[in-house]
């Protein structure tokens, strides 16, 4: 039997016997919509090639204090466009209920950011994948996503933002 390490072992307490865990006791569709104004028209033109824009946000929130529950949510909205014509707007909210335990408070954020939504993405390409296709469009698959960079890169945005309020200009 193989033995996979935990990705969120690196923030354990310092206490060898204690490893940090993230379950996902609950994964759910919490919210979803789709809108196509101009269909029927659009589907008698036959072949188009839409310009497509994808935007994805995450929220998080303690649920439970004594039982370390969190709720994450994977927000993603999808548009497609063309020649300046809506074609459909699908949006989603892929959430999940995860017990976190274990876990230095330091690190807690990098996990809900990272680890929580590597678990949802499978799901949220499901439902935005079936979603669009139900709407009579092909089937879009979303992108894996690396929420390992995306979490550096906003700490590096952030970083960037309180240091510039303390600079000073020169004329």
């Amino acid at each position: 039997m193989t033995t996979h390490p935990n990705p969120a072992s690196e923030y354990s307490m310092p206490d060898a016997n204690k490893r940090t865990t993230v379950e996902a006791k609950k994964v759910y569709l919490k919210d979803a919509s789709f809108e196509s104004p101009s269909s029927p028209q659009i589907f008698g033109q036959g072949e188009i090639k839409p310009k497509l824009d994808v935007q994805m946000t995450l929220t998080h929130q303690r649920i439970d204090q004594e039982q370390n529950y969190y709720e994450v949510v994977l927000h993603t909205t999808v548009t497609a466009a063309h020649d300046k014509q809506s074609l459909f707007l699908a949006e989603i909210q892929q959430a999940g209920i995860f017990e976190i335990t274990h876990i230095v408070e330091d690190s807690l954020e990098i996990v809900l950011e990272t680890a929580c939504p590597h678990i949802l993405l499978p799901f949220a390409r499901e439902a935005m994948a079936s979603l669009i296709s139900k709407g009579g469009f092909p089937q879009l698959l979303l992108s894996p996503i690396n929420f390992q960079a995306l979490y550096q890169q906003k700490k590096a945005k952030q970083a960037r933002s309180v240091q510039a309020p303390g600079a000073t200009r020169t004329h």
